[in-house]
């Protein structure tokens, strides 16, 4: 013989329950609905993030540099080796002094064009790398060489004066 199940007695019940007559069960289930409803909200909300980053780029472009920035003294970079400095303006933005030769200097941004990873001058290979992910710049020109980077390095334009080095916007 079948059992029924009994019906419990509405005295019976706690007074939460008819509070909150919801099962945990429908509680915690997630429609289709309510789902594709929360990636459209996402993905809109994630492209419209991107397109203010591109109209922002547009209204307000990165500013050249202006006139001629002091680095250091010529002897404090011997030959082969990398000076860190940094330009103050609108944002702070990191460059190195590589001293290439007797009378060879470049200035390159050390942000990686790839992710932005702090570029080094390697004096062994002659190269700028990218530590992050093996990529290599051309310490002569900032071309890329090797590894992921889409784009060379920006190159700024070396100016010795007096025994002092200074850096300005590259002519075009």
């Amino acid at each position: 013989m079948a059992m029924k199940k009994a019906v419990p007695d509405p005295q019976d019940m706690p007074n939460w329950k008819s509070d909150f007559p919801i099962q945990q069960k429908k509680a915690t289930h997630v429609s289709r609905r309510e789902f594709a409803k929360f990636l459209a909200l996402f993905s809109g909300t994630l492209a419209l993030a991107n397109g203010v980053i591109v109209i922002r780029s547009l209204l307000f472009p990165a500013k050249p540099l202006e006139g001629e920035h002091y680095v250091c003294q010529e002897t404090d970079v011997a030959v082969g080796q990398m000076f860190q400095f940094k330009i103050e303006g609108a944002e702070t933005v990191p460059y190195i002094l590589v001293h290439l030769e007797e009378s060879e200097w470049r200035a390159f941004e050390q942000k990686c064009t790839h992710l932005t990873c702090a570029v080094r001058y390697r004096e062994d290979l002659k190269k700028i790398e990218c530590p992050c992910h093996h990529g290599f710049f051309s310490a002569d020109t900032g071309e890329v060489l090797q590894g992921p980077p889409p784009r060379p390095l920006p190159q700024l334009q070396v100016v010795i004066k007096d025994g002092k080095v200074y850096v300005k916007e590259k002519n075009a």
